[in-house]
């Protein structure tokens, strides 16, 4: 389970609540009241979650989850203030691995963080697939493309390692929201179709004409036999 969180957020009222709330589930929080400062920290240590509100002053959350992305793979849930907002998927799109609105519930929080946490764990452990140029290790968490290493969010390797396991088989967004995500209950299928958008800009030749991870219209996503 995730360790330590670090909050990334300009209200002091909200970063209180969401450090007490924490602390009770035995979580170690540090804070950063802007982006700039968020950084820093980062740089300085490792997090296992970062939780980003993207309404921040000066630098905001989009550029800021930019930049941990360029830095780390370091799990982020990005906060943003309404759930059918463009933000939402502007801000996946940035790197998030998951979002939660405001105003959030202690008990969601919680439940956010330890799904995200479980679904950053390791797996069993797999044979390595090969697909075309791409090679997938599940057992060493890596992926190249024609030999190269491909930098993967630790959610974009868990969604291609669920879709590998079973080369062939097409899965639902609801089925890749449950084994990937660990929950169903709150989930939203964006996550799911930013994430493919994310993995195809990656791993695939063409982005505009995948080659790996192909779509079933109707149906949800597969990989190749």
């Amino acid at each position: 389970m995730a360790r330590s969180v670090l909050i990334i957020e300009d209200d002091v009222r909200i970063r209180r609540v969401v450090q007490m709330t924490l602390h009770r589930e035995g979580l170690e929080v540090a804070e950063a009241a802007s982006g700039e400062a968020g950084l820093r920290l980062l740089a300085d240590r490792s997090f296992d979650v970062v939780l980003l509100d993207l309404m921040l002053p000066g630098m905001d959350g989009f550029e800021v989850c930019r930049e941990i992305r360029r830095m780390s793979n370091t799990p982020v849930i990005m906060v943003t203030a309404r759930a059918d907002s463009h933000d939402v998927v502007a801000g996946l799109e940035a790197g998030a691995d998951d979002y939660i609105t405001k105003p959030f519930v202690a008990k969601e929080l919680s439940a956010r963080i330890r799904a995200l946490s479980r679904r950053t764990r390791g797996s069993e452990p797999r044979p390595r697939i090969s697909i075309g140029e791409v090679e997938i290790a599940p057992q060493d968490g890596t992926v190249t493309r024609a030999g190269v290493p491909v930098q993967l969010t630790k959610t974009e390797f868990k969604l291609l390692g669920e879709l590998a396991a079973e080369r062939g088989r097409v899965f639902s967004r609801e089925e890749l929201l449950e084994r990937v995500w660990g929950y169903d209950y709150f989930g939203d299928s964006r996550l799911v179709d930013v994430h493919v958008r994310r993995l195809r800009k990656k791993i695939e030749a063409d982005p505009a004409d995948p080659m790996v991870v192909l779509t079933v219209r109707g149906m949800g996503y597969r990989l190749p036999e």
